[in-house]
């Protein structure tokens, strides 16, 4: 993989917390080197969100995925008090935000798309949609969606991103900016 990178930067904070490269036009590798990068990661997501995203979070358990919703949610909704419950036992949390709705389901417990009709899936893509455990979408996956798979590594993660186009330039952009 690494004749495939293209450029490689320290990422978003004094002394850098990780490096994002390029390694395709749709896709970038991210190493998040501690809590806080993976928070600024989330926070870069929501700078470059639209009315009609998903965001989608993949990982294990511990992977950091609700730290980004966490921080991705807090950043889009202009509150950083904002309380961020697990959605883990409601399975979707709604958010009001500059932008329009956010939805943050959590899908671990759903054996399958078929629940997401009573969740109301297609009101919340109106909206901006952030889901854990993507792969209980099924055909719902949305094909234009920003995927982020995250995967611990000690005490670092690896976040690899996939999607949104040339918006993931946007994004890189809004990453390494200074906090």
């Amino acid at each position: 993989m690494s004749a495939a990178i293209v450029t490689t930067a320290a990422l978003w904070r004094d002394g850098g917390c990780g490096t994002l490269a390029r390694v395709t036009p749709t896709s970038h590798s991210v190493t998040l080197d501690d809590l806080a990068a993976t928070e600024a990661l989330g926070r870069a997501v929501a700078a470059a969100l639209r009315p009609g995203d998903a965001v989608l979070l993949d990982g294990p358990l511990g992977a950091g995925k609700t730290t980004l919703a966490r921080a991705l949610l807090r950043a889009a909704c202009r509150d950083p008090a904002l309380e961020v419950p697990s959605p883990s036992y409601t399975l979707v949390q709604h958010y009001d935000s500059p932008l329009g709705p956010i939805r943050h389901f959590d899908l671990w417990r759903l054996d399958g798309p078929a629940a997401l009709e009573e969740l109301g899936w297609d009101e919340a893509r109106e909206g901006i949609v952030l889901v854990e455990w993507p792969d209980r979408l099924g055909a719902l996956r949305p094909a234009d969606a920003l995927g982020i798979a995250l995967r611990p590594a000690g005490e670092r993660r690896h976040a690899s991103l996939a999607g949104w186009g040339g918006r993931l330039d946007t994004l890189l952009a809004l990453a390494m900016r200074p906090a």
